[in-house]
């Protein structure tokens, strides 16, 4: 048994940062790389805390035929395992996976996690905060983040079934990982960018701020801080990614090219979509292809369409090879299920996208990962693994007729074995030494079972008072939490 050794800001970040030379983007072990890791070690004990499965090496990628030739990634916003999932764990006997229904507050007070509310709490999920929350794996330093302190508690809940009846539904019927952390401490916008390239690029990985246009990307006027460790000290950025020749920031920036898996399908002959929010939403902010100038300013910003279209195209019949779903907004609100917003409209559009998809004529070919991008930041009991680097715990729900069902994968993973699989199942070279070792969730799949068929899906009706709460106090686009 282990617990992260995470010992502040800087340090959260050495030992998962790539120093990128060109774009092979290879991994360099570093004195300081090397003495993180060390510290980690030495501050993991027994005894304390939950068992840390081991993975196995995944294959080479493209190596085993399986039946997979649509992957789907559902990312949601800022949720951590227990808070989605600790009472759904707890509903059987045994427990079906590893979830609390109670946790321990900064004091060393025990307390229970309440019933989550309709309206998500606002509660911050920068990466110092997330830091402090992990504590050096204490998972204690919740209660210290703003938001969350006594004597309310926000980020001390997990949702019940009536909350989120699809969720339930499809953990209860196909396959959870219990395992899977943050590749990074970091909130939505580092989350986005890892999500596609396995890496930080040297970004801090916090929210842009300064923005001047549309969302957080290259058209933003946005700014982060970025150095070339990923360590401090900073400098001041353009929240941009630029092309392999630097062009794309509104400003000149240090930043370096670096490949992503839009990239790797393209050179593979593989189609993609991101459907995502247009530049008219808030939740545009989230749409991964403007932080990149090779997918904003080429051709390839076709291939980000609105996020509504994904029921055009798995009723049809024409979900790409890879997809990447995001939050937009809608008649009844946002569906990112993100702090202030509605949890009852965001699991409604979970039910209406994978029932689109398992009566649609790609369902025996495809793969759906329901997770949450970042913590968001509530509390959740399982430490990242010493010395990983990992960030908090966070849902994972693989839906699939290949899925093994009611299974619970206690593999080690992070977002960077979404990447895994998707080079797995799809053929496609991996972009970094980080995908390439990442454990793959192959261990929640048979593809020698008989296709499994779908999950019931139902509506829930949002509470007037939710409606109310949002109209007076609406969330603020920026994120500054």
């Amino acid at each position: 048994m282990m617990r992260v050794g995470a010992r502040g800001e800087s340090q959260r970040v050495t030992v998962r940062r790539e120093v990128v030379a060109s774009a092979g983007a290879e991994r360099r072990w570093s004195p300081k790389r090397k003495s993180a890791v060390a510290i980690g070690i030495a501050l993991a004990f027994a005894g304390v805390g939950q068992l840390v499965m081991a993975a196995s090496p995944p294959p080479a990628f493209g190596t085993t035929p399986t039946p997979i030739t649509h992957v789907v990634i559902f990312y949601d916003e800022n949720h951590s395992f227990d808070n989605i999932l600790g009472a759904f764990c707890n509903s059987t006997v045994p427990a079906r996976c590893d979830g609390a229904t109670s946790g321990q507050v900064a004091t060393g007070q025990t307390i229970p996690l309440a019933p989550g509310p309709d309206v998500v709490p606002v509660v911050s999920h920068q990466g110092s905060g997330q830091v402090g929350a992990i504590n050096g794996g204490l998972m204690n330093g919740f209660s210290n983040i703003k938001g969350c302190g006594a004597p309310t508690y926000y980020c001390y809940e997990t949702y019940q079934k009536a909350a989120e009846p699809n969720a339930w539904g499809l953990a209860s019927k196909f396959a959870v990982s219990d395992r899977t952390f943050e590749l990074n401490p970091v909130p939505t916008w580092g989350a986005h960018v890892e999500l596609v390239t396995s890496l930080l690029d040297g970004f801090q990985g916090n929210n842009p701020t300064g923005t001047t246009g549309p969302g957080w990307g290259c058209d933003s006027g946005g700014v982060v801080n970025w150095s070339s460790t990923g360590l401090p000290p900073y400098q001041v950025v353009p929240s941009c990614v630029p092309t392999s020749k630097g062009k794309g920031a509104f400003r000149p920036t240090p930043v370096k090219w670096v490949p992503t898996i839009m990239d790797r399908l393209k050179a593979s002959g593989k189609t993609w979509k991101i459907y995502a929010a247009p530049k008219s939403q808030g939740d545009y902010e989230r749409a991964i292809c403007p932080s990149f100038a090779d997918c904003l300013d080429t051709s390839e910003v076709n291939n980000m369409v609105p996020s509504s279209q994904v029921l055009t195209d798995a009723t049809a019949g024409v979900l790409p090879n890879f997809s990447i779903l995001l939050p937009s907004g809608g008649p009844t609100g946002s569906t990112s299920e993100h702090n202030g917003q509605s949890m009852a409209v965001g699991d409604n559009w979970i039910g209406q996208v994978i029932s689109s998809i398992e009566t649609g004529p790609n369902w025996d070919s495809t793969a759906i990962f329901l997770t949450w991008d970042d913590c968001g930041c509530f509390y959740d009991h399982v430490p990242p693994p010493a010395g990983s680097g990992l960030g908090i715990r966070v849902p994972m729900i693989i839906i699939s007729p290949y899925a093994q069902a009611g299974y619970t994968d206690h593999n080690v993973a992070s977002f960077a074995s979404l990447l895994a699989f998707t080079e797995y199942a799809l053929g496609v070279k991996p972009l970094s030494s980080v995908d390439a070792h990442a454990y793959n969730y192959l261990g929640a799949f048979n593809f020698n079972q008989s296709p499994i068929p779908g999950a019931a899906m139902v509506t829930t009706q949002e509470p007037a008072a939710s409606k109310v709460q949002i109209r007076l106090h609406p969330p603020n686009s920026s994120d500054p939490t």
